[in-house]
C-alpha cells in the first residue's frame, strides 16, 4: 500500500470518525485514501473552521478531534485553533501536507518550518520523514493527544512520502495510561486543611468536566456540605440546581460568588487550569490554603501556591476525601448568596425593557433540556453567559476561556451536532460571527439542524465596555453588519429578527427543538 494508505489505517484503528479540512495539492494521496476508508473527510470553508471543529469533538468526546489543511497558508490557518485546543486542554490532532523532501533544504514555493511554527501550541510534533515511522508517529500522536492532561498534536505529511510504498500495519491502540492513586500523606494533609477551615469551598475548574469526576464530585460536595464556585470552563461539573452551587466565580448581581471566594480560607482547586481564570483574582492578599487536585502539579505563581498538592486520578481523589470527612451541610451564608444568584438569573425582564444578553438568557434556558449543548463564541455576551446561564450538566455548556478564540462557536456549533444526539445552541456576537460564518455552508452540506444566536451590537462590544471603564470613551471598535435574517436565508435556512421579549420566547422555543438549522437575532441597543 502507499504509506497515505498505512496513514488513513492508523485513523480507523484510532477509531477516528471525522476529519475537518480544506484539500491541497500536496495532500491529494491522503485525499484519495480517505476517499476509500470509513473515515468521512469534511471539507470546510476555512483552516481556522476545521481546528474549531476538532477542538470542539475533542472536548465534547474525549476523543482526539483530527483537523487537515494543505502546507504553507493552509496549516498557518490551522495555528488559531490548534492553539485554543491546546490552551483549553482539548484533545486535537493536526495534520499539514507539506512539498517533498527533496526541496525543503531551500527556499520553495509555500514552504515553511511548519513544525517549528507548531511547536509553542502543541504537546508534541514531528514531520513523517519515512513511510515506516507512520504507525508510531500516528499513534504516539494520538496517545499524547489524549493523555490528561490533553491537548494539540501534529503531523506534517510531506507529499512524496504520503506516495512511498510501504508493507506495514498500523500499531493496535490500547487503554489510556491511568494516573496513580492518591498518596496517603498528601490525602491526610487536604483533610486536616479542609477539617480546620472556617469557611471551606471547592472551585471546579475545566478538569472536572473533562473527567468522569461530576458524580465523584456530587458525592463530596453533598456529604461535606461544602459550596462550590466554577470557572467558565467547569460549569455544569455540578448542577447550578444544588444548594452548594453559587454558579461561576462571576456571578450574581453584586458579586455574590466572588464574596463567596473572598470569605473562604481554604480552597479545594479541582481540575484547575490558571490558564482560563488569573487566581490573582480570588486570591489577591495570598491568604487561602489551597489545596490542588489534577492530573499535573500546579504551575509555580506567586497567587496560587498551594499547601498541598495530590497529583492523581481526581476522582479517586475526591471518593477519598468523601469517605474522611465528617458529614456537614451547605452554610447559610452560602444559601443566602445563592438565592440573590438564583433571582437574578431567573427574572424576566418588563416587556418595554431593551434587549440584551442576560434577560435573553433565562428564555435560551427554557428552550433548552439539561443535556441540550450551549456552544459560546468569545464576546461580552460569553462573559454573561458564564456568569447567568443555569448548567446542570458536565460539559453542555462550551466556553473558550484558555485562549478565549473568537468565531469558534459556528464551527463548534458542526462539530457539536456531530458528536451529541441531544438540541445544540450557537451563541455568538456579530464580531465573532462574521469570522467563520462561512461554515454555514458546511452545515448545511452535511444537513445538520442547529440554532445560531447572534446578539448584534455592531460592535465589538466587549472591547467597548473595557475602553469605556478605562477611559471614558471607545475608539476603534465600530461595525456594520448586513442584514442578518436574510444573510441567513441566503443560505437556505430560517432567519429570525423578533422585535419584542414575547417573540424572543416564542422564537426561541420554536427553534431549538426543531432540529433544523437556523439564525436568529437579537439586536442590541
Amino acid at each position: 500500500m502507499k504509506a497515505s494508505d498505512l496513514l488513513v489505517e492508523c485513523l480507523e484503528a484510532e477509531g477516528v470518525e471525522y476529519v475537518f479540512g480544506l484539500p491541497g495539492e500536496e495532500l491529494e494521496d491522503l485525499l484519495f485514501s480517505l476517499e476509500e476508508s470509513d473515515v468521512a473527510f469534511i471539507p470546510v470553508r476555512h483552516e481556522q473552521g476545521a481546528a474549531f471543529m476538532a477542538d470542539v469533538h475533542g472536548r465534547l468526546t474525549g476523543e482526539a478531534g483530527v483537523c487537515l489543511s494543505t502546507l504553507g497558508p493552509g496549516a498557518t490557518n490551522l495555528i488559531t485553533g490548534v492553539a485554543d485546543a491546546h490552551l483549553d486542554k482539548s484533545p486535537l490532532v493536526a495534520i499539514t501536507g507539506q512539498g517533498g523532501l527533496e526541496r525543503l533544504h531551500q527556499e520553495s514555493h509555500q514552504a515553511l518550518d511548519i513544525v517549528h511554527m507548531f511547536e509553542p501550541v502543541v504537546k508534541w510534533n514531528t514531520q513523517i520523514t519515512d513511510a515506516e515511522i507512520v504507525p508510531e508517529s500516528v499513534r504516539k500522536a494520538f496517545k499524547l493527544a489524549e493523555y490528561e492532561k490533553p491537548g494539540a498534536t501534529h503531523l506534517e505529511f510531506p507529499e512524496d512520502v504520503a506516495g512511498e510504498s510501504i508493507d506495514a500495519a498500523p500499531l493496535p491502540e490500547r487503554p489510556r495510561v491511568r494516573r496513580a492513586d492518591p498518596d496517603e500523606a498528601s490525602l491526610e494533609r487536604a483533610v486536616e486543611l479542609l477539617a480546620d477551615a472556617t469557611d471551606p469551598l471547592v472551585l471546579a475548574g475545566n478538569g472536572t468536566v473533562r473527567t468522569a469526576t461530576a458524580t465523584r464530585l456530587y458525592e463530596l460536595v453533598d456529604h461535606a456540605g461544602l459550596p462550590v464556585v466554577a470557572t467558565y470552563m467547569g460549569k455544569g461539573a455540578v448542577s447550578d440546581r444544588l444548594d452548594a452551587s453559587l454558579m461561576t466565580l462571576d456571578s450574581g448581581p453584586d458579586g455574590e460568588a466572588s464574596t463567596a471566594v473572598e470569605r473562604a480560607d481554604c480552597v479545594l482547586a479541582v481540575g484547575y487550569d490558571i490558564a482560563e481564570h488569573d487566581p490573582q483574582s480570588w486570591n489577591p492578599d495570598l491568604d487561602k490554603r489551597i489545596v490542588h487536585v489534577d492530573h499535573e502539579p500546579a504551575e509555580v505563581y506567586r497567587h496560587y501556591n498551594p499547601d498541598v498538592e495530590i497529583v492523581a486520578d481526581i476522582s479517586t481523589v475526591l471518593h477519598e476525601l468523601r469517605h474522611r470527612l465528617e458529614p456537614s451541610t451547605v452554610p447559610s451564608w452560602c444559601r443566602d448568596l445563592r438565592e440573590r444568584i438564583v433571582a437574578d438569573v431567573q427574572r424576566e425582564p418588563a416587556a418595554d425593557e431593551p434587549f440584551s444578553v442576560e434577560q435573553t438568557l433565562p428564555y435560551l434556558r427554557a428552550a433548552m433540556a439539561d443535556e441540550d449543548v450551549l456552544i459560546s463564541d468569545v464576546g461580552s455576551h460569553k462573559m454573561a453567559i458564564a456568569q447567568s446561564f443555569p448548567t446542570y450538566e458536565p460539559n453542555t455548556c462550551i466556553v473558550s476561556n484558555g485562549l478565549a478564540s473568537m468565531g469558534i462557536a459556528v464551527p463548534g456549533g458542526v462539530a457539536a451536532d456531530l458528536a451529541v444526539d441531544s438540541n445544540v445552541v450557537v451563541a455568538t456576537g456579530d464580531g465573532g460571527f462574521l469570522m467563520n460564518a462561512a461554515e454555514i455552508e458546511t452545515a448545511t452540506r452535511l444537513d445538520l439542524g442547529f440554532t445560531i444566536v447572534v446578539f448584534n451590537d455592531d460592535d465589538y462590544g466587549l472591547i467597548s465596555e473595557k475602553q469605556v471603564a478605562h477611559t471614558g470613551e471607545h475608539f476603534g471598535t465600530e461595525l456594520t453588519n448586513p442584514d442578518l435574517e436574510r444573510f441567513a436565508e441566503s443560505f437556505g435556512i430560517a432567519g429570525y429578527r423578533p422585535d419584542s421579549w414575547d417573540e424572543v420566547q416564542s422564537v426561541l422555543d420554536e427553534a431549538v427543538p426543531a432540529n433544523e438549522l437556523s439564525l436568529v437575532e437579537i439586536p442590541l441597543p
